[in-house]
This record gives C-alpha cells, sequence and structure tokens, in this order.
C-alpha cells in the first residue's frame, strides 16, 4: 500500500469515527432536551390540576350555598306557618313525608358539597404542590447524575480514540519496517546472483594473474553482501519492534473497544432507564393518592346522595292514599266523628217516641213498607250499576295516571352531536302533543267519572234514607225478617259449596286456570284486570257456579288473578291471623332463611287444619307460579308485593310502611320455602296442589301407605288391565323431569319415551315407563301425534 493511500485511509476512518462520536454527542444532548420537555410538562399539568380543583372548589362551594339557600327558603316558609301543631301533624302524611325528605336531601348536598369544597383546597391542592416541589428536587438531582454519566461517556469515546490513533500509528510503522526489510532481501538476492554469473563468465588465465583477480574481486564481493546483511539485519530489527508494537496496540484498541461498546450499551439501555425512573421517583405514587383523594371524595358523595336518594325512593314507594285518608281521620277525630244522634223532641204533652201501628194507620204503614221495598230494590238494582260503572271508570284514571312514564334515562345517553341530545330530550313523554292529548282524555274521564260518582252518592244517600224508613217500619209492624238481608251481606267472602270441601271453590278453579293457561302471562297478580269482569266472575262463584270450568281460556287472566286477589283481600278474617301477626314478624329479622322457615312452620302448626291446607295449596301455586318469573316477571318477591296486604293486614296501631315491608318479606320467605314450612301429605290430610293446576287428596289408609288421585281412577285402571290385548299403546316423550310423590306415580327424565294406555282423568294417564306400570302426569309429557292419528 502506498504512503499517499494510507494516509487516505487512515483519514476516512477517523473522520467515521469522528461522526459517529458526533451523533452520540448530539444524542445526549437531546436526552437532556427530551428530560426538560418532560419536567416542564410535568410541571404545567400539576398546575393546570392546581387551577383545575382550585376552580372547581369555588363551583362546589357556590352550589353549595345556592342550594343552601333554596332549602332555607322552603324550611322558613314551613317554619312560619302559624298553626304549629296542624305542621307537625301533617308530618306523617306520605305526601307530605317525601317533601320533607326533599329538604333535607338537599341540606345534606348542600353539606356534602361544601365538604367536597373544602377537601379540594386543604387536601388535594396541597398534595399537587408537594408532588410539585418533589418532582422539580429529584429531577435537578437526577440531571445532575444524567451529566456525570454523559461526561464518563464521553472520556470512554476519547481514550477509544487516542488507543484506535495509536493503534493506526504503530501498525503503519511495522508495514513501512515490514516494507524496507523486503527491500533489503531483494537487495541481498541481487547481490548474490551476481557475483555467481560472474564467476561463471570469467576465462581461464595465468594461474598467478587469475588467482590475483580472484581473491581481489572476492574480497570486493564480500564487502558488499557484509553491507547489504548489516542492513538487513538492523532492518529485521526495526520491523521486529515495529511489529511488537503494533500487536499490542492492536490489543489495546480491541480491549479499548470492547469496553467502549459495553459501556454504551449499558448507559443507553440501563444508564437512561435508571435516570429516567429518578426523575420519575415517587411521582407517579404521589399523583395516585392525590387522584384517589379526589375518587374517595366524589364516590362517598355518591353514596350520601344516593342514601338521601334511597330514603326518598322508600318514601315515593310507600306514598298510600288509603293510608294517608286513615291518618288524617285519625288526627283530626273531632272534625270528621260522626255528630251525635238527633233525639225526638216531643211537642208538649205528646209522650209517644214510637211509630203507631195500630189502626186505623197500620194498613197504611204495611202499604208503605212494600212500596219502600219494592223502591228500595229497583234503586239497588241501578246503583249497584252505576257503582259498576264509576269503577270501571276509575281504573282506567288510575291506569292513566300510573303510567310508568318517568323513565328518562334515553336522555343521558349522549352522543358525539348536540343535534342527538336535543332530538332524544324532545322525543320523550314530556312532549307537548303527548301531554296534550294525555290530560285531554284524562280530564274527559275524570268528568265521567265524577258524574257517575255524584250519580251513585245521591243514589246511596237516597237508598240509606228509604232503607232506614223501610227497617223502622218493618221493626214497628214486627216482621221477624228483614227483605235486605241478602242485599246488607257481603257474600264475596262466603261460597256455596259443602262444608267438607278444605279448598273453596273460587281459590282451586282460579288456580287451576291459571296454573293451566297464565303461568306465562307477564305481570299476573300486578297487572289490574277488568273490573267488570272481575264482577261477574265474582258473582257467579257467589251463585255456587264455576265460571271456569273445562278448557275454554276465553277469560282474561288478569281478571282471574284479580277475583283471587279479590276473595282473600274480602275474608272476614285474614288468613293470617293478627294474634300470630308479632310472632310472624320475629322470624322475619333472622338472616338464616331455613332457620326462618322453621320458625315460621312452629308459629303455623297453631292454626286450623283447613288454614293450613289452604296455605299449602296458595303457597305451592305461588312457588310453582315464580319458577316462571323470567317469563312472567313475578318472582318470589314480587308475587309478595301483590298478596302480602291481601293475606295478612298490619294491626291497628303499628307503621303501615316499614310493618308492610316485613309482611312482603314473610310471604316471600314462605312461597320459597313452602315445602319445608307447611306440613306433608301425610302429616296433613287434605288436597295438595298439583303442576298441573289440579287437586289432589290425600289421606292415610290403615295400612300406612297414601293414597291419591289414583284411588278415584281405580277402577278405570282395572278396566285397562282387564283390556290391555285390545287397546294400542301410545307413545308419548316427557317434557320435563318429574318425581313421583306415591307409589302408583311413575318418575321419568325429561326425554324419556313413556307408553299410555289411556286417559284416568283429565290430569293422568295410565301408562309404562321402564316395565312399571303407572300413573303418568299430562302437564310433563308431549303425545306422538303420529301414533296418535
Amino acid at each position: 500500500m502506498t504512503s499517499p493511500a494510507k494516509f487516505k485511509k487512515d483519514k476516512e476512518i477517523i473522520a467515521e469515527y469522528d461522526t459517529q462520536v458526533k451523533e452520540i454527542r448530539a444524542q445526549l444532548t437531546e436526552q437532556m432536551k427530551c428530560l426538560d420537555q418532560q419536567r416542564e410538562l410535568r410541571v404545567q399539568l400539576l398546575q393546570d390540576l392546581q387551577d383545575f380543583f382550585r376552580k372547581k372548589a369555588e363551583i362546589e362551594m357556590d352550589y353549595s350555598r345556592n342550594l343552601e339557600k333554596l332549602a332555607e327558603r322552603f324550611l322558613a316558609k314551613t317554619r312560619s306557618t302559624k298553626d304549629q301543631q296542624f305542621k307537625k301533624d301533617q308530618n306523617v302524611l306520605s305526601p307530605v313525608n317525601c317533601w320533607n325528605l326533599l329538604l333535607n336531601q338537599v341540606k345534606r348536598e348542600s353539606r356534602d358539597h361544601t365538604t367536597l369544597s373544602d377537601i379540594y383546597l386543604n387536601n388535594i391542592i396541597p398534595r399537587f404542590v408537594q408532588v410539585s416541589e418533589d418532582s422539580g428536587r429529584l429531577f435537578k438531582k437526577s440531571k445532575e447524575v444524567g451529566q456525570q454519566l454523559q461526561d464518563d461517556l464521553m472520556k470512554v469515546l476519547n481514550e477509544l480514540y487516542s488507543v484506535m490513533k495509536t493503534y493506526h500509528m504503530y501498525n503503519a510503522d511495522s508495514i513501512s519496517a515490514q516494507s524496507k526489510l523486503k527491500e533489503a532481501e531483494k537487495q541481498e538476492e541481487k547481490q548474490i546472483g551476481k557475483s555467481v554469473k560472474q564467476e561463471d563468465r570469467q576465462t581461464p588465465r595465468s594461474p598467478d594473474s587469475t588467482a590475483n583477480v580472484r581473491i581481489e574481486e572476492k574480497h570486493v564481493r564480500r564487502s558488499s553482501v557484509k553491507k547489504i546483511e548489516k542492513m538487513k539485519e538492523k532492518r529485521q530489527a526495526k520491523y521486529t519492534e515495529n511489529k511488537l508494537k503494533a500487536i499490542k496496540a492492536r490489543n489495546e484498541y480491541l480491549l479499548a473497544l470492547e469496553a467502549t461498546n459495553a459501556s454504551v450499551f449499558k448507559y443507553y439501555i440501563h444508564d437512561l432507564s435508571d435516570l429516567i425512573d429518578c426523575c420519575d421517583l415517587g411521582y407517579h405514587a404521589s399523583l395516585n393518592r392525590a387522584l384517589r383523594t379526589f375518587l374517595s371524595a366524589e364516590l362517598n358523595l355518591e353514596q350520601s346522595k344516593h342514601e338521601g336518594l334511597d330514603a326518598i325512593e322508600n318514601a315515593v314507594e310507600n306514598l298510600d292514599a288509603t293510608s294517608d285518608k286513615q291518618r288524617l281521620m285519625e288526627m283530626y277525630n273531632n272534625v270528621f266523628c260522626p255528630p251525635m244522634k238527633f233525639e225526638f223532641q216531643p211537642h208538649m204533652g205528646d209522650m209517644a217516641s214510637q211509630l203507631c201501628a195500630q189502626q186505623p194507620v197500620q194498613s197504611e204503614l204495611v202499604q208503605r213498607c212494600q212500596q219502600l221495598q219494592s223502591r228500595l230494590s229497583t234503586l239497588k238494582i241501578e246503583n249497584e250499576e252505576v257503582k259498576k260503572t264509576m269503577e270501571a271508570t276509575l281504573q282506567t284514571i288510575q291506569d292513566i295516571v300510573t303510567v310508568e312514564d318517568f323513565d328518562v334515562s334515553d336522555c343521558f345517553q349522549y352522543s358525539n352531536s348536540m343535534e342527538s341530545v336535543k332530538s332524544t330530550v324532545s322525543e320523550t313523554f314530556m312532549s307537548k302533543p303527548s301531554i296534550a292529548k294525555r290530560r285531554a282524555n284524562q280530564q274527559e274521564t275524570e268528568q265521567f267519572y265524577f258524574t257517575k260518582m255524584r250519580e251513585y252518592l245521591e243514589g246511596r244517600n237516597l237508598i240509606t234514607k228509604l232503607q232506614a224508613k223501610h227497617d223502622l217500619l218493618q221493626k214497628t209492624l214486627g216482621e221477624s225478617q228483614r227483605t235486605d238481608c241478602s242485599l246488607a251481606r257481603r257474600s264475596s267472602t262466603v261460597r256455596k259449596q259443602d262444608s267438607s270441601q278444605a279448598i273453596p271453590l273460587v281459590v282451586e278453579s282460579c288456580i287451576r286456570f291459571i296454573s293451566r293457561h297464565g303461568l306465562q302471562h307477564e305481570g299476573i297478580f300486578r297487572v289490574s284486570g277488568s273490573q267488570v269482569e272481575v264482577n261477574d266472575i265474582k258473582n257467579a262463584f257467589e251463585r255456587g257456579e264455576d265460571p271456569l270450568a273445562g278448557d275454554q281460556n276465553d277469560h282474561d287472566m288478569d281478571s282471574i288473578a284479580g277475583v283471587l286477589k279479590l276473595y282473600f283481600r274480602g275474608l272476614e278474617h285474614p288468613l293470617f291471623p293478627k294474634d300470630i301477626f308479632h310472632d310472624l314478624m320475629a322470624c322475619v329479622t333472622m338472616d338464616n332463611l331455613q332457620e326462618r322457615a322453621l320458625h315460621i312452620r312452629k308459629v303455623l302448626l297453631v292454626l286450623p287444619k283447613t288454614t293450613l291446607i289452604i296455605m299449602r295449596y296458595l303457597f305451592a301455586f305461588l312457588n310453582h307460579l315464580s319458577q316462571f318469573s323470567e317469563e312472567n316477571m313475578m318472582d318470589p318477591y314480587n308475587l309478595a308485593i301483590c298478596f302480602g296486604p291481601s293475606l295478612m293486614s298490619v294491626p291497628e296501631g303499628h307503621d303501615q310502611v316499614s310493618c308492610q315491608a316485613h309482611v312482603n318479606e314473610l310471604i316471600k320467605t314462605i312461597i320459597i320455602q313452602h315445602e319445608n314450612i307447611f306440613p306433608s301429605p301425610r302429616e296433613l290430610e287434605g288436597p295438595v296442589y298439583s303442576r298441573g293446576g289440579s287437586m289432589e287428596d290425600y289421606c292415610d289408609s290403615p295400612h300406612g301407605e297414601t293414597t291419591s288421585v289414583e284411588d278415584s281412577t281405580q277402577d278405570v285402571t282395572a278396566e285397562h288391565h282387564t283390556s290391555d290385548d285390545e287397546c294400542e299403546p301410545i307413545e308419548a316423550i316427557a317434557k320435563f323431569d318429574y318425581v313421583g310423590r306415591t307409589a302408583r306415580e311413575l318418575s321419568f327424565k325429561k326425554g324419556a319415551s313413556l307408553l299410555l294406555y289411556q286417559r284416568a282423568s283429565d290430569d293422568w294417564w295410565e301408562g309404562r315407563h321402564n316395565g312399571i306400570d303407572g300413573l303418568i302426569p299430562h302437564q310433563y309429557i308431549v303425545v306422538q301425534d303420529t301414533l296418535i292419528s
């Protein structure tokens, strides 16, 4: 390699190294700039958070003051009421209770927002200030460490540069010495070659002269060769020395290169990461604590608000016109109590205070009594029709005013455009066309209702006056039987049936119909039926008829459910007697469901057997109905809300609202745990509810065996066994799992194949499964149509 080429190559290598070092130095500078920018952004973020929470604290405080003013405005208005006793009495009414709770909620929110503002100012903002100070101090120290690391890295790079230059210098000297050595070796070879040629070319001469010449030439050649050998030896030594230096320099360069690469790698991979960690030391954790303080404050604010809203919701749920009416009349008993009866004020000298039924006025009084009786019969029929119309109209009004139009959740489903929000709000129930139409219908219905109500009250007043005259005439005339005895009784709680029948006809028939056709009817027992149809069905049962007999499904399901609830509500003595009310309420306080059921059982076992049989039958049906809650939306709690007030009345002197909640919880428990609460058919003889809606009678035989509906089908079974060869079995598939409750009932799994011989009753088949003959419930199977046809 020529010297200019070598110089150019060295220059290129140094230039490449300088470029690489410049790039690293630029990176180091940018790293510090990047960290500085992070620090500035962090400071700005913390400052923005402080400003944000400071402004939010002001807003919360303003909002708190406005809420306080709002509450005080209406509380002062309430306090200014002159009749303080009247105001105190009004507090027991459910609407006033809602109003008081609403004002208390406003004051509660005011206090909560004041607390929130104080937390922002005196807790969260100081935390951000502290985070900012700590972050700045730690960043300054981290930057000093980073600068030291960069200085150390540049020192390593400079050392590598020096070692590299030394290596290149010694390597160049070694190459130069090697070139000179090669030149000396060539000269030596060339000189030796010349000597050999000259000896070969010499001609023979005289011996003496030839010897002298040879000696002379040989001396000259030796002198030249020695010079070349000395020069070669010197160059060999120089090359060896330079070669050793070059090797050592290369070793040092390679070691330095490895150390430099390791240092650079450590700095970029580990040191920078550690440096950033030092800059972030405690920043995220401190910010986490500050923001979690904000979350804790907001969540506690929401929890406090929800607690107040739950109280208001509970009060809204307990808005009850009937209870308020009773409370109002009790509070002002002296105002609403009937006045003293008017006494007969005889004329001077007239001491008689009774009707005179002696002749000649007796015949006139008899005729007048008959006329009053005829008139009363007509008036009562007419007024009863007016009453039915009035009640149906009232139900329509209640349907209008109780429509569930209060859900505004759609208004809070915001999208990216405000137009969509406005359109959502404008399409709610509160839009003007909807309000106008609804109010027009409501006012028209109200006008018709008050017309009928006025007509009904006028008719009832007239009936009352005529009835009083008629009763007095009858009493005076000595008649032993009053003609309106049947009209005075309310026979909705009485059915014409044999005294030996444990389940009333209206209960058995309604439950059978609902079990067959209405298990999946949405809102069963919650939605009101037609008052007209309810009255028609109720009147039919009162006449001893069963309007729901047969398989016809042309009745309104809600009306039938209403008849069943009306029956239990109209009982003279509730199904759950008042004398066990406190014992049952004590059971509700038990947390363990099994323990609660056991105590309820103990309390109920003191009741008469007929009552227990009705309870067992009813709650078995309600449990069956609750199993279809996904379709009918009536779980045990919803059913308890519907049946609680009808089955158990709260005694006077108790808080109706809180006690009714306990009653509902009790009824729900009995629905769920009815099998553990009521005696089994072996323990208590009497009808039990069947899944098909039918009623099965159970009694103990002398041999201790349990008999059921199969007893009523023994004759049919006997006929079947005498005609097996004459009847072709029908194939059926099980729709559900069924576990036989007696020895005569077959047990099977869903999807099992069954053979049916013939119908034992409307609800049972005689059949066979797994080689065993017995009874199969009709409601649990599907008969194969192809085989039947």
